[in-house]
Parts: structure tokens; sequence; C-alpha cells
């Protein structure tokens, strides 16, 4: 059986492989954006001669259209054309971004740029998780994983192609630059905890640097390098949409298949309705009408776990290094600067082991041990408070444990729901307000009541994940009783009709060789 399912997973692979190595490339280039910032963040900051306050500001520029993006894709999910012109679009806006920031020489016009990249990383993010589960369906689950894996691929080239070109001292040179600005181990402090996507000002208000002066830095080959890396994306979805005949130029329509697979059911009646929502193209009233009381909390509950888990993330990546370099621990900088790409390794790593654990163990089994090991780090992150051996062991723990929870909550509601593709960019929105929302509240409850709260606020996260994950199981019980009901009460009524029609069959079949005997 094993076998027979390696070989038709692998026939699936074979039938798709164009789409699925291009929706895999696309997120590699969300991962290559959505990392570069908090390592360039100083250098970006001498070249649009801004303080530290202001340069923040593109954080929340880049998160807020990230949100936006999210919540509009879905507008572009109708048919396969549509969605691959989206993407198109996007992943070349975002290498025209990486090339354009060296020219943005004031924080407001970086801030244009971050926000466009972040409305082209969040249409992405929609847009590719719903092709991929309509492509696969049932068999999503391992594709969606791999697709996640591409997220982290790109999350960890980006740095380190940024690293060598990042100054090593003030890159603002001032009148008396000498005696007064930062030193490299300052520096470094400053850009781990930048890392958090600006969220930790408060304890770093003291350090010295320059608005005024000379502008040393050479961060701007970083960002070519990057664009050319990018590069290929864009053009192999349109190769892709070459391959599905979609470009202009294409002689030959559409295979029928192709077509038919992406008509709406209703008809070109209904290619209006999917303007008549902004924020979500699923709120048609007219697809919502008959639904079940569970289909919403389903969309809800799915929503609110990436809200959680996505925001604990977001949070433990920008808070780990300020906790340790606090009392107790009182960690050194280079050493607790290295926490930061271990957990972003351990994701990375973990959604690669997914790919397999996937294919032989279903979501919902997946998503307990994941949110059970999550709990279980942090309890013990909470006793063992004081030793920085275990803060190096726990953060590599829960990178692996939290990092398939995105790809398996959605393969598990999206199977729940058969695939109607409503799911999909709901929870994408909810993941990234969860990541910028959670964020904050635990930068300003560190600000308030210490850096032990940091790993409080992450316990209690991750206990109110797991609550809702235990409802969502009810719940899936429900929906699935209530389908069941409704396939058996089909049933009985199609054999009733069917004996009926047997019983009148028979009878006129009597009636008629009745009167052949009489005649």
């Amino acid at each position: 059986m094993t076998m027979l399912l390696d070989e038709r997973i692998w026939s699936l692979f074979k039938r798709h492989w164009p789409q699925t190595l291009t929706y895999w490339s696309v997120f590699f280039s969300f991962g290559l954006c959505i990392a570069f910032l908090g390592p360039t963040i100083l250098d970006l900051r001498c070249q649009t001669q801004s303080t530290l306050q202001q340069i923040t500001w593109v954080f929340v520029s880049q998160q807020f259209f990230l949100l936006v993006g999210s919540s509009v894709g879905g507008l572009f999910k109708k048919t396969l054309k549509s969605s691959l012109l989206a993407l198109f679009f996007c992943t070349l806006i975002i290498s025209l971004v990486f090339a354009v920031i060296p020219l943005c020489h004031h924080v407001i016009l970086l801030s244009i740029a971050m926000a466009l990249a972040g409305k082209a990383m969040g249409v992405i993010d929609t847009i590719a998780n719903l092709q991929l589960v309509k492509l696969y369906q049932k068999d999503s689950a391992i594709f969606l994983q791999a697709l996640h894996f591409f997220t982290g691929l790109g999350a960890l080239v980006s740095p380190l192609v940024a690293d060598p070109f990042l100054a090593e001292d003030s890159c603002v040179l001032g009148a008396n630059w000498t005696t007064n600005s930062s030193s490299p181990r300052d520096l470094q402090h400053l850009r781990s905890t930048l890392a958090g996507h600006g969220a930790a000002l408060h304890n770093i208000s003291h350090f010295r640097l320059y608005t005024e002066g000379v502008v040393v830095t050479r961060v701007s080959y970083a960002f070519w390098i990057m664009a050319l890396i990018n590069l290929p994306v864009p053009a192999a979805v349109l190769a892709l949409m070459s391959h599905e005949r979609l470009l202009p130029c294409s002689r030959s329509s559409p295979r029928l298949l192709d077509a038919d697979s992406n008509r709406s059911p209703a008809g070109d009646t209904d290619q209006g309705t999917a303007h008549v929502c902004v924020v979500f193209s699923c709120c048609n009233p007219a697809k919502l009408r008959d639904r079940p009381a569970t289909f919403f909390i389903i969309h809800a509950l799915g929503g609110a776990i990436l809200f959680i888990t996505d925001g604990i993330i977001g949070s433990y990546a920008g808070f780990v290094y300020t906790y340790a370099v606090s009392p107790p621990l009182l960690m050194g900088h280079k050493m607790a600067g290295c926490l930061d790409s271990i957990f972003w390794a351990a994701i990375t790593v973990g959604r690669l082991a997914s790919m397999y654990l996937s294919y032989r163990y279903t979501a919902p089994k997946l998503l307990t041990v994941s949110l059970v090991g999550v709990i279980l780090v942090q309890c013990l992150l909470l006793i063992f408070y004081t030793s920085s051996v275990f803060l190096f062991f726990g953060t590599c723990v829960l990178g692996l444990c939290i990092s398939s929870v995105f790809p398996s909550v959605l393969a598990f509601t999206e199977d729940i729901l058969e695939y109607k593709g409503t799911h999909t960019h709901i929870v994408s929105a909810s993941q990234d307000n969860g990541e910028m929302l959670l964020q904050l509240l635990v930068g300003s409850v560190i600000h308030s009541q210490g850096s032990y709260s940091f790993l409080l606020c992450g316990t209690v996260a991750s206990f109110i994940g797991f609550c809702l994950f235990l409802l969502l199981l009810y719940i899936q019980n429900i929906h699935r009783s209530q389908h069941t009901g409704k396939y058996i009460s089909f049933i009985i009524g199609f054999s009733y009709c069917n004996s009926f029609y047997m019983n009148s069959s028979s009878h006129i079949n009597t009636q008629y060789n009745q009167s052949c005997v009489c005649i």
C-alpha cells in the first residue's frame, strides 16, 4: 500500500510539476523579501539619514500592507489566468523594489517601497497557497509543507546575501565621529534588537547615531544582488503561463480540461461578483446562503489558530534576543544574536521534515504533536529560565515543533470544507494579523512587566492555540455529522424513489402480461 501511495504521489507531482515548482519558487521570493529588512535596517537608516524611531516605520508599512495584500488576494482566484498574472506582477514588483531601495534617500520613499513589497507579498501568500490546494486537494498537505519550506529557504538566503555588505562601524560620519560613534559591538546589538521588526526601541535609545554627515554604506550591492536572484521567479511564472497557453501571443486556446476546471459553476455571470467584496472575495451572499453555522465557525477557528501560532513565531523571533541579553541571563550580544538564526533554521528544517511526516500521518495528528510540543517547550523554558544552554535547546525544539502548523491547519480546514477555496485567504490574513498584532502586544508587556513576561506570554498563547485546536476538532465532528446526515437522507430518499419506481414497473409489467394472456 505504501509503495502504491508513493507511486500515486509521484505521478501527481509529475503531472503538475510545472505549476508546483512555480508556486514553490514564488514562495522563495516571499521568504527572500520578508527577512532582509532586519539585518539591513541600520544601513537603510544611514542611507535615509533618519533616526531609529523614524526608520522603524518601514516595518509598520511592510506589515500593514502585507495584511492588505493577503486580504485582497482572493480577488484574483477566479481563473488560473488572473492568478498567474497576479503572481507575475507581484514577483516582478519585489525585484523592482529590491532594485529601487538603494535610490530611496528619504524614509517616506523607503516606506512607500516597502508598502508595495508588502502588498505583493500578501497577494503571493494567498494565491500560491490557494492554487496549490486547488491543484492537489486531499493530497495537498505534503506539497504545502514543501511550499513553506521554500519560504524558510528564502528567509535564510536573504541575510546571507546582505551580511558581507553591512557596515561594521557607523555609516554616517559626523564631524566628531571618531570619538562619539558607536562601536561595532553596539551596532551588532542594535541589529539583533531591530531584527524583531523594530518592536523594542525602549532599551536602545541611549545609543548615539548620527543623522547628518557623510553616508558610507555598501548595502546597495546587496539589494541589487537580491533583485537579480529574484528575477528568475517572475520568468518562471511567465513560462508557466506560456505552458498553460494563457499568454495573448499563444495561438492555440487553453486546453479544454483546464478551461473547464477554471470556469465558475455558475458560468460567466459570476465573473462580476468577484469584485463585490474588497476584503474577502468569498463573502458573496449567494455563496454563503444555506451554509450551516459550523461552516463559519471552522473559518473563524482556523484563522484564530494561525493568529496565535504565527504571533508566537513573530514575537519569539522578535524578542528572544532582548530576553537573552537581559537579566537573569545577561548573555553576550554575539551569542544572543545567534538565537534568531537558530530559530529560523529550525523552522526551515522542520518544514523539510514535515514534507515526509505529512505523507505518513494525517494533519490532525501532526497538529496535535506540534501544538503539544510547543506547550511543553514553553513550559520548560519557564522552568529553566536561568539556563542559557536550555534557551538554545528550547529555541531549536520550538522552531521544529511550530514549523508545520500553518500548512497543516490550511490542509486540515480545507479538507473539512471540501476544498471550496474560501478558507485560504482568510487564514492567510489571520496569520499576518497575528504576526503583527501579537508582536506589538508582547513588546508592550515586556516593556511594562520585564523580560520574564516574554516567556509567560508565549506559554499562555500556546495554551490558547491548543484549546482552539481542540474546539476545531469538536466542531469538525459536528460539521461532518451534518453532512453525513444529509447524505443518509439522500440515500434513503433515493432508495425509496427507486423502490417506488421498481414496484410501479412491476405492476405495469404484470398488467401487460395479464392483458397478453387474455388476448
